[in-house]
């Protein structure tokens, strides 16, 4: 790779390449405006750096350079350099300039490589300090195949005539970043002890997971006091706990691991205990210690459903078709949680829950909430209850037959 310098590098060389093939000494690097001295008549052939672009295929890539393993640095500036180049002779007779101007061209065609000794040479008196001849990606001139109607906006520009000129690209030059490498120390051993890499024979990980958790019934969700099923990877790598987590619980709620725990299953028996549950959304792990090493397995979702213990038998709508139902269940409702009864296909929000005095007043967990239908619907319809979007379960799912609705959840109004 090179450095600043690159630029004014590559442009020096190509002036001294056309001087020695041309045969001519009056070689220039100026801008269009500027390019053609008043009252000259003589050959001149000069090139305008007109455009540089990024090159897209060493754009971001690490080029090679003296680093060790472990170690990484800057991606380089790679450039692609685009001249115009144009041919001056005695105004009268354009043929003469013509004549220059495919010599021109000749000498570039002929040369499409700069090599590492004519940058060099070329760099020695004006560009003292340049090392683009180090570098190990070749420099290439190339002709580009510009329009005629975008070569001629640029003379425009500079306020000057038209002359009929030839784009050349010139890449890739590469600019080595100034930025420092990260030189990391070397590692003292691999693996423990320093006996190398362990090797699996698997693609499974070798850290306790959870894979899936299955609950009874084959329902979707599960209530207090059921039996949930684990199943995961090194499930005995310590001494299990697990954590069911929901963020209205300070701490996580009660469970019971069953006897017969493996390396691939856990069950666990959640506690019947209205008062250390809610119903809604928890996360699932597994925290094995072993000695001083404690690991926790992925979570896992889990949502636990209320369980209807008690619905009126009848709810009798008054003058206005209004009825009232009171509804009791299981774990308690705490403050903060929403809870709709579904009957049918419509919402009824619960009422609210009465404030408990002394101030500040605040409502206390309850296992009984109160609904209030207007426009009741006459019948027998089922009834769900919903809190924080986890709904009782109304299906019943038999191993041996196919689903039904729970007969004990209705209410006849």
């Amino acid at each position: 790779m090179s450095n600043g310098l690159a630029i004014a590098a590559v442009s020096a060389t190509l002036r001294q390449l056309l001087s020695h093939g041309l045969g001519i000494a009056n070689v220039t690097v100026r801008s269009l405006d500027k390019a053609r001295e008043v009252g000259l008549t003589n050959d001149q052939v000069n090139l305008f750096l007109y455009h540089t672009q990024i090159n897209a295929a060493f754009s971001n890539m690490d080029m090679p350079r003296l680093l060790k393993p472990g170690e990484t640095g800057h991606p380089p500036l790679p450039l692609n350099l685009f001249y115009l180049l144009t041919a001056y002779n005695d105004d009268a007779n354009e043929v003469l300039s013509h004549a220059l101007l495919g010599r021109a061209m000749s000498v570039l065609h002929d040369h499409p490589v700069l090599d590492a000794g004519e940058i060099e040479s070329a760099t020695q008196s004006n560009v003292l300090g340049s090392d683009l001849h180090e570098q190990i990606e070749r420099v290439r001139i190339t002709q580009q195949t510009l329009p005629a109607e975008e070569i001629a906006k640029l003379w425009p520009a500079f306020q000057t005539q038209y002359r009929t000129s030839v784009c050349y690209q010139v890449s890739v030059v590469l600019i080595e970043s100034q930025r420092a490498s990260k030189t990391p120390l070397p590692v003292l051993k691999r693996g423990k002890d320093g006996t190398g890499v362990t090797a699996r024979a698997d693609v499974g990980s070798p850290f306790p997971e959870l894979l899936s958790v299955e609950l009874p019934d084959r329902q979707f969700s599960a209530r207090l006091g059921d039996v949930v099923t684990l199943k995961g990877n090194h499930l005995d790598a310590g001494t299990a706990k697990v954590l069911f987590l929901n963020p209205r619980l300070a701490d996580p709620a009660p469970v019971t691991i069953e006897p017969g725990a493996t390396d691939k299953e856990i069950k666990v028996t959640l506690t019947d205990d209205a008062d250390l549950w809610v119903a809604g959304l928890y996360t699932v792990s597994v925290e094995l210690t072993s000695g001083d090493d404690v690991r926790t397995t992925n979570e896992l979702p889990l949502t636990v459903a209320p369980r209807i213990t008690t619905l009126p038998a009848t709810a009798p709508p008054d003058g206005n078709g209004t009825s009232e139902i009171n509804v009791s269940f299981q774990p308690k409702f705490r403050p903060g949680q929403r809870a709709v009864l579904l009957i049918d296909d419509r919402e009824i929000p619960a009422e609210p829950l009465p404030p408990i005095p002394p101030p500040p007043a605040h409502p206390n967990p309850t296992n009984t909430l109160k609904f209030i239908v207007k426009k009741a619907p006459v019948g027998n319809p089922f009834v769900r209850l919903r809190i924080d979007g986890v709904d009782s379960l109304l299906v019943r799912r038999p191993e041996d037959g196919p689903p039904f609705f729970d007969p004990t959840q209705k209410v006849t109004i």
